[in-house]
């Protein structure tokens, strides 16, 4: 196994990696090395951002979405789901819970719901910025225009979420419907970058039809297009989806590729997400020692955490929810890191 070690030293030592050196660190199956791994991930991380875990505050304001993803559980044929909106003023509501609770940074994210036009987003962006000009907004609501996404900026807007699913257009063609375009995801993220966003992207681990190849494509994508944040997180498959008795995704390769993704990309932010918390128990706290540095808790109203189901089982009660932080700290202490009350924004070097 001394291979998998020098595959880990050249990549933390010259930022780069080889399909072939991927398909190894994939496949091993030395607990040992995946450590080393995840010690050179940290020590990336650790000369960046040191122990701090920034902290996001999650407000899920609508699970309508107009398109038909084939993995998604908010998908628009699913007819099983309770559908929900938030109002401006609920919206408005969580954030200043949250800004009271200690959180910097909201996130608004939802569904691709029509009935949020532009100027509604702008409305609730600007009403965001003017009660707390401290903190940052972060959207992640989609696919738009240039335009659009121009509007929201100039709003207030500061972030943009937008997972690319996968680098390899026969893949994405796989998991979408055909009325949706790889090319016009692709061209979203490059434009969120010509605008001043900081821009994250990222994609599922064990996803239908993913290969070591596809896998391979969305580094090499995600080292070219720079982003300044990234998530990954497990496949889970949803019961009202045409991918319900597809396996998900696990853990272990989940952890690998974000510990992967920090020796590349020092910089980034990195979250330990929900998808990861539910299908690991201690999965945040493993994803912070594998690389990751940030969190995002729950800020939604608790009677309407349930609805938001991108997939099974999803965790949305205990240190999930924002109201359960100190919990969360604790956890956090207890490996060594300390939530910072900040906006936590992506630093250069």
């Amino acid at each position: 196994m001394h291979t998998v070690y020098t595959i880990i030293d050249d990549i933390a030592d010259n930022r780069r990696i080889d399909i072939t050196q991927l398909d190894t660190l994939l496949k091993n199956d030395d607990c040992e090395a995946d450590e080393y791994l995840f010690f050179k991930a940290r020590e990336a991380a650790n000369r960046v951002y040191k122990n701090k875990i920034y902290i996001r505050g999650l407000i899920e304001f609508t699970n309508h979405c107009k398109n038909n993803c084939y993995y998604c559980g908010i998908r628009r044929s699913n007819t099983c789901i309770q559908r929900y909106r938030l109002s401006k003023d609920e919206i408005i509501s969580c954030a200043d819970e949250g800004y009271r609770l200690g959180f910097r940074t909201f996130v608004l994210q939802g569904g691709e719901d029509l009935f949020y036009d532009d100027d509604k987003i702008c409305d609730i962006v600007s009403a965001i910025k003017k009660n707390h000009d401290d903190c940052a907004v972060t959207l992640s609501i989609g696919e738009k225009s240039y335009e659009s996404y121009k509007m929201y900026f100039d709003a207030g807007a500061d972030r943009y979420l937008l997972r690319h699913e996968t680098a390899d257009k026969e893949h994405y063609g796989r998991l979408h419907p055909p009325k949706l375009s790889f090319e016009n995801r692709i061209r979203c993220l490059y434009d969120l970058k010509e605008i001043g966003y900081q821009v994250g992207c990222g994609f599922m681990t064990g996803s239908p039809y993913q290969t070591t190849d596809t896998i391979y494509k969305d580094i090499k994508f995600i080292c070219e297009l720079e982003p300044h944040m990234m998530g990954i997180g497990p496949f889970i498959p949803h019961h009202d989806t045409p991918f319900a008795a597809e396996s998900a995704g696990t853990a272990i390769i989940t952890l690998r590729l974000i510990a992967v993704m920090r020796l590349l990309r020092p910089c980034m932010l990195i979250p330990a997400t929900t998808a990861l918390g539910t299908i690991d128990h201690g999965g945040r706290e493993k994803g912070i020692l594998a690389g990751a540095n940030v969190v995002m808790p729950n800020l939604s109203p608790k009677d309407v955490r349930n609805k938001y189901t991108l997939y099974d089982n999803k965790i949305y009660a205990g240190s999930e929810a924002a109201e359960h932080i100190r919990l969360l700290k604790k956890k956090f202490e207890d490996i060594g890191y300390e939530i910072e009350i900040s906006r936590g924004d992506y630093k250069d070097s």
